[in-house]
């Protein structure tokens, strides 16, 4: 320990670069775990799901009536700027959004997260992972 000065001294660029790469570890590590936050596979919407969480379909209505998760509410996506006022209830409750792919599920989330909605999460893959792990889809509109 007496000699760390001295290697810090005869060493500086070695000693920056590994600081800096302790920077980029721990940033990175502080990223994937905000991701992996906001995104939920299909086995853990189930566990939400039993937890009471509210499931938001924002495809289309026919999409939708086509076939969708099970207790799952249809929501478009264009309300969900205004589903602060529509949702005002459920804002401490966990809430699954998933489409068709996952990709715009991921902005519904941030607009959901930005009006105060600390559970919010995308069913990562959307309602195509759900399918692809064969967990059942309800037809019809409700």
């Amino acid at each position: 320990m007496e000699q760390l000065p001295e290697y810090i001294a005869r060493h500086p660029w070695l000693v920056g670069a590994t600081a800096l790469a302790l920077v980029m570890v721990i940033a990175w590590e502080l990223r994937a775990r905000a991701h992996a936050f906001a995104a939920v596979s299909p086995q853990e919407a189930i566990r939400l799901m039993n937890q009471h969480a509210l499931v938001l379909d924002i495809r289309s209505a026919e999409q939708f009536a086509a076939g969708h998760v099970g207790g799952a509410r249809h929501l478009p996506s264009a309300e969900i700027l205004t589903a602060g006022e529509t949702l005002k209830k459920h804002l401490e409750k966990p809430i699954v959004v998933y489409d068709e792919s996952g990709s715009l599920g991921a902005a519904a989330v941030r607009q959901l997260a930005a009006q105060g909605f600390k559970k919010a999460a995308n069913l990562r893959g959307g309602l195509a992972a759900w399918r692809t792990e064969n967990l059942p889809v309800t037809k019809g509109a409700k």
